[in-house]
């Protein structure tokens, strides 16, 4: 079988998003997409120049933007709604709850910047709570690609959706975990490598950097599956329950709180299905993160590579030691 490099390659997941937008309008007419005064940053300019009379910028006004997409639904267009992740969880949750999802309309919610990517943009700026947010609300799918190449797949993917999702996109380029882009699917989680001791079920950027903790971990003789859990909701549940019979032990990644994202949503397919076995969440441990360089953020919470293969080491003790 011939093997095609996607082109996405290389590229932020929010660079992706925003070529993969021009290819989807470019497919459907009834594409538009809305921005906040951000179209620069979140990738919609391309769209933008492409099809002038399809973008619509309100300002700083998010809500107001929501409402609209809302309407522009209704009236049989597919809405593409952009900005930073804060603004779309935070500022404009109201809409999205009860404009949006209350009616199960087709708008999709894609939003960059989020986890700590802004980095000395701050706590004010940083969104670790949006995850939580949208898989509250009913008939929201939640989806954080982990690379360009899932995020053009993921855009793809939820055009045809008849009901809203939200897509999470970061403005840090990620580690390349993926170079075609068959491998993608709405609800189905994909193990990216294979492994024996423990599984990390990572999503967004934490799928890299769990990829580069297993491979130096795997020089001290620990084999680690890893599993990309793109979409949040709805959640892969037989393939958690695999992993924690396969290997006993689950470490879940994600640039987000520890409360109600990724980790959560786990921890309740484990319960349910009464499976009791060694686990620990690793994001952000119920705080507000501060004000610092990207890299040196994820550093401080843990949520680099050294960070995950020390939280593999952790699990690990504790699993040897109970």
């Amino acid at each position: 079988m011939n093997e095609t490099r996607s082109p996405y390659v290389g590229l932020s997941s929010r660079d992706a998003f925003g070529k993969a937008l021009v290819e989807v309008g470019t497919a459907d007419a009834r594409v538009v997409a809305l921005t906040a005064d951000l179209g620069s940053s979140v990738r919609v300019a391309e769209f933008a120049r492409h099809f002038p009379e399809r973008t619509f910028n309100f300002g700083v006004a998010e809500q107001d933007m929501m409402g609209a997409a809302a309407g522009l639904a209704l009236g049989g267009k597919m809405p593409f709604v952009t900005t930073y992740a804060v603004f779309a969880s935070l500022r404009a949750a109201e809409q999205a709850r009860t404009d949006v999802a209350y009616g199960n309309l087709p708008v999709r919610i894609c939003a960059s910047h989020s986890g700590l990517s802004i980095g000395p943009g701050g706590p004010t700026h940083h969104s670790t709570e949006d995850v939580a947010i949208y898989r509250t609300m009913p008939n929201m799918t939640v989806i954080v690609p982990a690379d360009g190449v899932e995020a053009a797949a993921a855009t793809r993917a939820i055009a045809d959706l008849p009901g809203p999702a939200y897509l999470r996109l970061s403005r840090a380029k990620e580690s390349t975990v993926y170079t075609m882009e068959d491998h993608f699917a709405i609800g189905v989680a994909n193990t990216v490598r294979a492994g024996h001791d423990l599984t990390v079920i990572a999503c967004g950027s934490c799928v890299g950097r769990s990829l580069q903790a297993a491979e130096s971990l795997s020089q001290e003789g620990i084999e680690v599956q890893v599993v990309d859990m793109a979409t949040v909701k709805p959640i892969d549940r037989q393939a958690i329950e695999e992993a924690a019979k396969a290997t006993g032990a689950i470490l879940t990644a994600e640039e987000h709180t520890v409360i109600g994202g990724l980790g959560s949503a786990v921890a309740e397919v484990l319960a349910e299905a009464g499976l009791g076995i060694r686990f620990k969440r690793l994001g952000l441990q119920d705080c507000f993160a501060t004000t610092a360089p990207y890299e040196e953020l994820l550093a401080l919470y843990g949520l680099d590579a050294r960070g995950i293969a020390q939280s593999v080491h952790e699990l690990l003790a504790k699993s040897q030691t109970s």
